[in-house]
């Protein structure tokens, strides 16, 4: 198998939706869920399948970014930052 770890922001919960989890480094790639675990599931599921879709098109897979980087992008300055490891072994 093989990995690749992004880093995730992650939109909290409130009354009129549950969480969310953006994958900046793979643009429109983005999952929710009713708990924390569902939605961090969802987006592996996401990437992965962002990232197939990507190389059976010929397209360049992006590498991650640093938490770091991410931390200072203004779109989401105050979001909860963490990773998730993404299967790319297909």
């Amino acid at each position: 198998m093989s990995f690749i770890t992004y880093p995730v922001v992650i939109d909290l919960p409130t009354d009129q939706h549950g969480w969310g989890v953006v994958v900046p480094d793979l643009p429109g790639c983005f999952a929710g869920g009713d708990s924390l675990a569902e939605a961090l599931a969802a987006a592996r599921k996401a990437a992965r399948h962002w990232i197939e879709t990507a190389r059976a098109d010929g397209l360049t897979v992006p590498s991650p970014s640093s938490i770091e980087a991410l931390q200072t992008m203004p779109d989401y300055l105050g979001w909860v930052v963490r990773t998730i490891e993404v299967d790319t072994s297909a």
